[in-house]
């Protein structure tokens, strides 16, 4: 999930602080009460509202398989999920699982048609 705007949080804590009522506040911007109450520690505390990194590392395995799949799929589009994680073993050195090339081929928004064709939906 992403996380809420800096122009949101901005708004709803310049509401909270002109005085609204809080109650009011959680059904004029759709936020709960608890995240209002996080953005005022936050900005107590840090003097800011941005958004805190998401935690974990970064997805270096998805990113380069992003760039090369289009071409793979172009060429291979038949090819089994399987048969592009061997390909992308032996291509990049680094071993996915068929979820992990199944979800980067999703994301790429690459779907079977029939007679064995693959075309990107726009």
């Amino acid at each position: 999930m992403k996380p809420y705007s800096e122009d949101l949080r901005e708004r709803v804590v310049a509401a909270v602080e002109r005085g609204t009522k809080r109650s009011e506040v959680v059904e004029a911007f759709a936020v709960s009460l608890p995240t209002i109450k996080r953005w005022l520690k936050q900005r107590r505390e840090t003097g800011g509202l941005a958004p805190k990194p998401i935690p974990g590392p970064p997805a270096i395995k998805r990113d380069a398989l992003l760039a090369a799949l289009p071409a793979r799929l172009a060429e291979h589009g038949d090819a089994t999920l399987e048969a592009h994680c061997s390909w992308w073993s032996e291509t990049a050195e680094v071993e996915v699982s068929t979820a992990t090339m199944s979800r980067a081929i999703t994301a790429l928004a690459w779907t079977r048609k029939k007679l064995g064709r693959q075309t990107r939906l726009e």
